[in-house]
């Protein structure tokens, strides 16, 4: 398949996608993005909001437009792993003899949806990392393969911290983007509420299946890159290193740690798919700079001044970007 013609299939796809999504949420325009990226690409995507806002719903519909096994994990702080994962199981067959079988937990779906996973224990939510990076769950010393697509959707409530866990350094660099769920404009407000105490349900159609999701994901990978703009890329990554050349000011006095390499390959990935969306072959600085905030916000680690001052994620983000846009700072040769 052609560029233009791939391109042209993806976001004739990815619309009709966002369209039947909308028959059930009402605006929540960068979740709904978010999600469709997470699709595209083949990664986990992270949703922060207040309870109530249509996270669930949202991933719950996303499964039903393109026809994927869905399952949901309430997390909570009596969970354990193997209710995740699944365990070996003794049952007694039909001669009479007795045997181990494995029994598949949750996580043996397309779209898993871990919700308010910062209220499990760290080992519970540690339960998620080999599946989340390596495609494959180990119980009793046996691997078992997730079909493919595999995407976590996790959220987590930011209001109420009592009874919950901060996700470890480790498990949040697994998430290709951050996605914060705002909260409804009137105007949004009013159609929910028309929508959902009426008599009339809106019901999400199916528009895509499992065979043209994987095509979607080799699509993206197959979108060019130019040295240019891969180089940008790169540079808002060192830029977020303390104590490096390329770091500014804010990076020097708020930062701990930066993004990682995974923090690149999110924001080149998420930008393929942006620019695909757009109805182009080829990804431009602008798809780096939107895809910057998600890919990010997750991966740099502020210090106690940050805090102090202010200082967020967003901001400081925002900040490399113009420092990197600035003319005095080059793009780093690779």
């Amino acid at each position: 398949m052609q560029g233009e013609e791939a391109a042209r299939l993806f976001c004739d796809t990815m619309q009709a996608l966002r369209t039947e999504i909308g028959k059930v949420i009402v605006g929540q325009e960068e979740s709904v993005l978010g999600a469709l990226i997470g699709l595209a690409a083949g990664g986990h995507i992270l949703l922060e909001g207040a309870p109530g806002l249509g996270k669930t719903l949202l991933v719950r519909s996303l499964a039903q437009a393109v026809d994927l096994n869905f399952s949901r994990i309430q997390f909570t702080p009596d969970l354990m792993p193997a209710d995740i994962t699944g365990t070996d199981v003794l049952v007694e067959t039909e001669d009479g003899r007795r045997e181990f079988v494995f029994r598949p937990g949750p996580i043996f779906a397309h779209i898993l949806l871990a919700d308010e996973i910062n209220r499990a224990t760290p080992k519970t939510q540690s339960a998620l990392l080999e599946a989340m990076q390596e495609g494959f769950v180990t119980v009793g010393g046996k691997r078992y393969p997730l079909e493919l697509p595999f995407l976590v959707m996790a959220t987590q409530n930011p209001i109420e911290h009592e009874g919950t866990y901060v996700l470890p350094e480790a498990q949040l660099d697994r998430f290709l983007l951050k996605v914060i769920v705002p909260y409804p404009s009137v105007a949004e407000l009013a159609v929910i509420v028309d929508r959902t105490t009426g008599v009339e349900t809106q019901q999400v159609q199916k528009v895509a299946d499992r065979a043209k999701v994987l095509q979607l994901q080799q699509i993206v990978r197959q979108v060019p890159l130019a040295s240019s703009v891969r180089d940008y890329a790169l540079t808002l990554i060192v830029a977020s290193h303390p104590g490096g050349e390329q770091a500014p000011a804010e990076t020097n006095r708020y930062v701990r740690y930066g993004a990682s390499p995974r923090g690149a390959q999110a924001i080149i990935l998420a930008a393929k798919v942006l620019a695909l969306m757009a109805g182009r072959f080829n990804v431009s600085r602008e798809d780096i700079r939107q895809a910057a905030l998600p890919a990010l916000r997750h991966r740099i680690l502020l210090n106690y001044e940050a805090e102090a001052d202010g200082m967020t994620s967003d901001k400081l983000i925002t900040a490399l970007l113009s420092h990197v846009d600035a003319q005095d700072v080059e793009p780093i040769k690779v």
